[in-house]
């Protein structure tokens, strides 16, 4: 059996806001696997245990970039160490310069925007005499350049942490900043339930199924339950399923059929998703230093 250690029952409670002694017990249910365990913990606790799992975790900013046309639009994410740099007016001039990069150039990845030309230098040279500059880290993380089907739209929040580009054929300006608005609120994962990932389907479906089971019922009672279960979660994660931020009366597909619009596409980024940042335990650092400073 794996051993369950204090830093995974740790971890597992700030993904999922769940009791600490449930938190072990689901990891020893699980052998030790935290995706596993998260799962046991929403069957047993509902979307409650997912609560937390959104936190973001890494500072930075997202960038973007429009043309005068509102044709052609790039969205950036730049990560950093600190708050403190996120607000640096150099490192927002970098994350401003490669939102137009990207717009302009046209990178297939990463890596071929670090070797594109920025001023005498390259966009990687540049970074690095930042870094060296400002003393802290910091990484391209991700982009994504949108020519537009209708008229490209965007809206930033909370100092940059959250960033929208969305293309709207129809409709007017109006409408599209209240579209880019309600996904920076709603956080979206896809467009339609078709762009929603299969693996998150799957998992949502296997969750609901565990729950179903608990209830006892005919299995073509269970069937149903599951098949209700899933439609929910996928007209709250779809931008087309869920009720309109100033309207909730109306979906946003219903609304777009109202305004004779639609949505090309979008793209949501959230500063630090997904990534882990290094939490330390400034007591323990405190004791060590001091218990280093005695040894000398």
């Amino acid at each position: 059996m794996a051993e369950i250690t204090a830093s995974m029952v740790k971890e597992l409670r700030e993904k999922t806001d769940a009791p600490m002694m449930e938190c072990k017990k689901a990891l020893a249910e699980a052998g030790g696997d935290l995706a596993r365990a998260e799962e046991i913990l929403r069957v047993k606790l509902g979307n409650k245990a997912s609560r937390a799992a959104t936190r973001v975790t890494a500072e930075g900013v997202v960038g973007i970039w429009l043309s005068d046309d509102r044709k052609l639009g790039a969205i950036v994410e730049v990560n950093c160490e600190t708050d403190f740099v996120a607000r640096n007016d150099d490192f927002l001039a970098f994350v401003r310069e490669l939102a137009e990069l990207v717009a302009r150039r046209d990178p297939a990845d990463v890596a071929a925007l670090s070797a594109l030309p920025m001023g005498e230098a390259t966009v990687e040279t540049t970074r690095s005499a930042l870094v060296g500059r400002i003393g802290e880290n910091m990484s391209i993380r991700r982009f994504a350049r949108i020519p537009a089907e209708g008229r490209l739209s965007s809206y930033v929040h909370g100092g940059s942490k959250i960033g929208v580009l969305i293309d709207v054929d129809g409709g007017d300006e109006a409408l599209a900043k209240d579209l880019a608005m309600h996904i920076a609120a709603g956080k979206p994962k896809a467009l339609s339930k078709e762009g929603v990932p299969a693996a998150d389907v799957e998992r949502e479906r296997s969750i609901a199924t565990q729950k179903a089971a608990e209830s006892g019922k005919p299995a073509e009672i269970v069937a149903k339950m599951v098949e209700g279960t899933v439609q929910k979660y996928l007209k709250e994660v779809t931008l087309l399923g869920q009720p309109f931020v100033k309207d909730d009366k109306l979906t946003v597909e219903q609304l777009l059929k109202q305004r004779g619009a639609r949505v090309a596409r979008f793209e949501l980024y959230v500063v630090g998703e997904g990534i882990e940042k290094k939490q330390s335990d400034f007591a323990a650092e405190v004791a060590a230093q001091a218990a280093a400073a005695a040894g000398r």
